[in-house]
């Protein structure tokens, strides 16, 4: 089990030092903004699609507040590109409407 959780350890510290450099080389490049990134900062707030109603993923209560893991992770996003977690607009998606959207 040790063993095991030292293999995991490692390639989690040689993804993150991948990733980071991956980003270290596009920003030189000029290419570390994209078209999206740069009109989610222009509207001022994320837009998220979410399950209507998956307990656990994404679930709204009865003031229409959302909770759940897809709903975290929307506010981490707006958390790191706008500053604010609570910049998020969210859009109750069916299976169907989730891939036209």
């Amino acid at each position: 089990m040790k063993r095991m959780f030292k293999y995991l350890v490692s390639f989690i510290a040689l993804s993150v030092f991948i990733f980071t450099l991956a980003c270290d080389q596009m920003s030189q490049q000029g290419k570390g903004k994209s078209k999206t990134l740069t009109n989610t900062k222009g509207k001022g707030f994320v837009r998220c699609g979410v399950s209507q109603g998956l307990p656990g993923f994404s679930n709204a209560d009865e003031s229409g507040n959302w909770s759940g893991v897809d709903v975290d992770v929307c506010r981490a996003v707006a958390a790191a590109v706008l500053g604010d977690a609570d910049k998020v607009k969210y859009t109750p998606l069916s299976a169907k409407e989730r891939f036209t959207a």
